[in-house]
């Protein structure tokens, strides 16, 4: 039996925060259900591929989010945006599957990925690995945290010392990464994924020179940023969320230091 959230009223930051932690290990458990037994999968258009836990979290987030909170927009990878989210002063970002290839590969590094915005700013991110039951969270001024320990970003490494993380395919290619000839690159798919690992000190960066939409990256910024990280755009641009388009020029994520560095190579 499923245990709902009691509602709170409309604007109550930390009510909010509960019902979207709670929604999200919900949807990890139809995620992970799908991801033991198998899912059918079909492209949208060419390489880009969904499958039915997609549209399964998709349903069943839209559903805990909006239900107690009709008010506030909606944005997801998996929904057809109406653009009415734009008449609303809050937003529920969602990516239902972010790293719907290694899910559909059986790698565990895929993200359950769902956040707040607040006039084109992250202030509630949650990102969950179903798999190995990370769960990252952050609130606005609230700090990050993952499984309830509390997440600092360092900043002393140097680029010749530093971990980072990339997508397979860029790597493949070294689209853009001629730059740092001396940095160790790592790849998990999941772009949500990859900056949670970096706010945790597991990374110390993960850089992305391909497009990325507001669902892919919302929550994790703000994951990044509570635990003293930066995030943005490869050529330094802020990262602002919920206008026309849901589209930003890559991204990256690291501690101050380091993020000054890779954007000056870059």
């Amino acid at each position: 039996m499923t245990t709902r959230v009691a509602p709170a009223s409309s604007g109550d930051l930390r009510g909010d925060h509960r019902l979207l932690v709670h929604a999200v290990c919900e949807a990890g458990e139809v995620a992970r259900r799908y991801f033991e037994a198998g899912a059918k999968s079909w492209q949208k258009n060419p390489g880009n591929p969904v499958t039915e836990a997609d549209i399964a979290v998709d349903l069943l987030l839209r559903e805990r989010l909006c239900a107690d909170r009709p008010d506030y927009g909606w944005l997801s990878e998996e929904t057809e945006d109406d653009l009415s989210r734009l008449e609303r002063r809050r937003v529920w970002i969602v990516d239902p599957i972010d790293g719907t290839r290694a899910f559909m590969a059986g790698r565990a590094e895929f993200t359950i990925s769902a956040g707040l915005i607040e006039e084109g700013r992250p202030i509630l991110g949650a990102v969950l690995n179903p798999i190995t039951g990370e769960l990252f969270e952050a609130m606005k001024d609230g700090g990050a945290r993952c499984n309830g320990e509390r997440l600092e970003t360092p900043d002393a490494v140097a680029l010749e010392d530093a971990r980072l993380l990339a997508s397979r395919r860029a790597l493949e290619r070294r689209q853009g990464f001629g730059t740092l000839p001396c940095a160790r690159f790592s790849f998990i798919n999941s772009i949500a994924y990859r900056m949670s690992l970096v706010a945790q000190n597991r990374f110390d960066a993960t850089i992305s020179l391909a497009k990325k939409c507001d669902w892919d990256i919302a929550a994790a910024e703000l994951i990044v940023t509570e635990s003293g990280g930066q995030a943005a755009t490869p050529d330094g641009s802020p990262l602002r969320y919920n206008g026309r388009s849901t589209e930003h020029a890559g991204v990256v994520a690291a501690g101050p230091k380091l993020f000054r560095e890779i954007l000056s190579r870059l």
